[in-house]
């Protein structure tokens, strides 16, 4: 009777570290072109901090075309290039930029943001999040919404 209640009782804690065990051995997900482009990401974080700016500034996008070539709002400035999308990293190549001053917090974003999107970046996406990780700093996007007129 004890050996068949111990047999019980051990029987779904093993289960459940085989589970886990498989779960941590499994090769994480390459992102393809597909699932990023034709869509424009906002970013919401930087280094899993919530952005702020100030009005009238907006917070940086991520346009990708079905091509990979890119442009958004940097914070202050509109950009350009093309990105490429090798093993499950992306960067943007070649980035032009308009060249408007502005604010100290809103220069300081799009500096983060535009030196992260020329390195190469780990991307991850899960639902409507994309995530771009490299040396430096972590960007957080969602997926924007297309306005309805």
């Amino acid at each position: 009777m004890k050996k068949r209640l111990l047999s019980v009782l051990v029987l779904p804690l093993m289960l459940t570290a085989c589970a886990n065990n498989s779960v941590m051995n499994s090769a994480p997900h390459k992102v393809t072109a597909n699932e990023i482009s034709n869509g424009n990401w906002e970013l919401v974080q930087i280094d899993h901090k919530d952005l702020t700016l100030q009005a009238p500034f907006q917070a940086p996008s991520l346009e990708l075309a079905s091509d990979l070539a890119a442009n958004g709002n940097a914070g202050c400035n509109r950009y350009f290039g093309q990105a490429e999308l090798k093993d499950g990293q992306l960067r943007i190549e070649k980035m032009g930029m308009t060249m408007m001053l502005c604010p100290d917090d809103a220069m300081k974003v799009e500096q983060t943001f535009s030196e992260s999107l020329s390195d190469w970046n780990k991307v991850a996406i899960s639902g409507d999040t994309l995530t771009l990780t490299n040396a430096k700093h972590t960007l957080t996007f969602t997926k924007k919404v297309a306005d309805v007129k």
